[in-house]
């Protein structure tokens, strides 16, 4: 198999800190900086978003970040992620945190990681099934270019997926994952690719439509119902991974919940249900409960920094390719 020239000038060390570069600066991005900053085994050296970028590698000081909004980071640019990418030979790990409002367009960053050379770890929250399944079909070429990535890593999917594949070790059968989220924040502008991602799965919605609304328009269909958004039958990449980890067959997974744009506090309690049949013909469920306390952002980015370290350890033993997080456990990242 061809092996391409990597741009990797960073030599493993042992307990050295790894550099860790954030695509994308609304509200994971920002929860990103401010979780990186009480990590010691990982520090911020770069992050992007559409319009601005910073880079340093000694550690970005969060102070210089706070209370930025997207569009004022850094060092003006139009073409953010192409500098990311022409210094990515500098980052051992890099966490996707952008919108993804058509499937493709993550798939396609990453492609011009790999073109460029990089090699290390990657790790998305994708929620999509279907950009998901595009980011397994560059699984040869990130194997080639010598790239860890982990996909699928953040709450739903994530936390729940991976917590749904340990607890189907109690059966023979798994026979059905029902995941429940219920999400609250205090104003959907903070979270505002999150939230167009969700009115896509409307009835009525799709893609293409929530890309092009205006702030305006979002606004007003979010005032319209009350700031509650209710979701049913999402297609989520839940069902994927599971498929793949060898769970449950994709049509047995149901994700759907409830999102108050307007209120920090969650409409409803997160959980994880999974059914299935026993050994000695016993029907039962294990059920997860995420705490109503903890946010979206901390149980989307926390998991995902546990995926990166996994990402990191598998890197170090020369193991690339793609690989779901129900497939790998995160480590706790001190």
């Amino acid at each position: 198999m061809k092996q391409h020239q990597v741009l990797k000038i960073r030599e493993p060390v042992e307990n050295q800190t790894a550099n860790i570069a954030v695509l994308g600066a609304g509200g994971l991005g920002m929860a990103a900086v401010k979780m990186l900053s009480r990590k010691k085994e990982m520090k911020l050296t770069a992050i992007a978003d559409k319009t601005g970028y910073v880079i340093d590698l000694e550690g970005i000081n969060p102070g210089l970040l706070e209370n930025k909004k997207p569009g004022d980071i850094g060092n003006r640019t139009d073409d953010a992620i192409t500098e990311i990418i022409k210094n990515s030979g500098n980052f051992d790990g890099i966490f996707i945190a952008l919108p993804n409002l058509t499937n493709e367009f993550i798939p396609d960053v990453v492609s011009r990681f790999a073109d460029h050379g990089y090699s290390g770890v990657m790790v998305d929250a994708l929620k999509r099934s279907q950009a998901v399944e595009a980011i397994f079909g560059l699984d040869d070429r990130l194997r080639d270019a010598g790239i860890t990535y982990i996909t699928g890593a953040g709450a739903t999917p994530g936390l729940l997926t991976c917590a749904a594949a340990i607890a189907a070790n109690s059966f023979m059968e798994v026979t059905g994952v029902d995941i429940n989220f219920g999400v609250g924040v205090a104003n959907w502008e903070s979270y505002r690719a999150t939230i167009r991602e969700d009115i896509a799965h409307l009835e009525g919605f799709n893609l293409d439509r929530a890309a092009n609304m205006t702030c305006a328009e979002i606004k007003e269909e979010l005032d319209k119902r009350k700031g509650i958004l209710h979701l049913s039958n999402m297609e989520h990449a839940d069902d994927v991974l599971l498929e793949r980890a060898g769970v449950v067959s994709q049509e047995k997974v149901k994700v759907g919940g409830v999102v108050d744009t307007k209120n920090p506090k969650k409409p409803v309690s997160t959980t994880m249900t999974l059914t299935g049949r026993t050994f000695d013909g016993a029907v039962s469920s294990h059920r997860f409960i995420l705490g109503d306390e903890t946010t979206m952002a901390a149980n989307v980015v926390g998991p995902a920094l546990g995926w990166m370290k996994a990402g990191l350890e598998f890197h170090a033993r020369r193991i690339y390719g793609v690989f779901g997080s129900a497939e790998i456990m995160p480590r706790f990242v001190q």
